[in-house]
């Protein structure tokens, strides 16, 4: 015996059409309001298939990255961590949009570790890069100093 709400006709027209546009389980579940398994059920019993999203899209590696023209602050990255966060307290999301969700904040916190080494180490590069033009100009002061003693 089915479980859950019953489907309308409305619900399976609309999944008739959202198959018949190539669209995947996770974006008909947002659509319908269904679960994944209520769609996989439903889409059995019509005798229609769905690409998975695993063939849709294909896999990028990190050579694809695009690298941003500067680092996000953390800021921003505390809000898109706050964003996630609110999203995992809804209710029915499935299990691939929880995993993504907990990896982003795993990133989070590695991201606020490293960008704290990253301008520590900042802060120490232009520090010595003010001691070596500190170092140039007493260098060059002793060699004026030695050069006019020998003149004199």
């Amino acid at each position: 015996m089915p479980k859950g709400k019953p489907w309308t006709k409305e619900q399976e027209q609309t999944l008739i059409q959202l198959v018949g546009h190539g669209k995947t389980v996770h974006v008909i579940t947002k659509v319908l309001g269904k679960t994944e398994n209520a769609v996989y059920m439903k889409l059995q019993r019509l005798g229609l298939q769905v690409e998975e999203e695993s063939e849709k899209n294909q896999p990028s590696s990190s050579s694809q990255l695009k690298l941003p023209k500067e680092l996000p602050t953390i800021e921003n990255v505390m809000k898109r961590l706050s964003a996630a966060l609110s999203a995992l307290e809804q209710s029915g999301i499935d299990k691939k949009e929880i995993i993504r969700l907990r990896c982003f904040i795993q990133g989070v916190k590695i991201y606020k570790e490293l960008f704290a080494d990253y301008v520590h180490y900042r802060e120490i590069e232009v520090e010595l890069v003010e001691l070596r033009r500190c170092y140039d100009e007493i260098i060059k002061k002793a060699e004026d100093d030695a050069s006019r003693k020998n003149k004199s």
